[in-house]
């Protein structure tokens, strides 16, 4: 017997990951929030139009995060990971490409998806 998931099952977590409200830019994978908060070299304020849905390839959903641009570094560091928070909960964490960041200059953290796949 095949498996099988609603669109709305897999919605649900991607759902989750767009009521963050912050993207964080970080030296380490955190475990908290506080952690993501503490590690963070950069940041910038998300809403709702920085999330979109849509169908994965070759299946699933996908959610994109929108490009985050000129986000200002304040602290020095090797960045290492991007994080998305909301006001109490460390939501998802990806790892990004390793490049050491400079406090006073500005970061560009590309568009990103998170992909959820069909159950198989």
């Amino acid at each position: 017997m095949a498996k099988w998931a609603n669109d709305s099952v897999l919605d649900s977590l991607l759902d989750k990951v767009a009521t963050g409200t912050q993207l964080l830019v970080t030296t380490s994978q955190p475990a908290t929030r506080a952690a993501a908060i503490s590690a963070a070299l950069a940041s910038e304020t998300l809403t709702g139009v920085d999330f979109a849905k849509a169908d994965a390839s070759p299946n699933g959903r996908k959610l994109t995060v929108a490009q985050q641009d000129n986000l200002a570094v304040t602290a020095t560091g090797t960045a290492t990971h991007t994080c998305i928070v909301d006001g109490t909960n460390l939501l998802y964490v990806t790892t990004v490409t390793s490049q050491v960041l400079t406090s006073g200059n500005t970061v560009t953290v590309p568009a990103w998806t998170i992909s959820v796949a069909d159950p198989s």
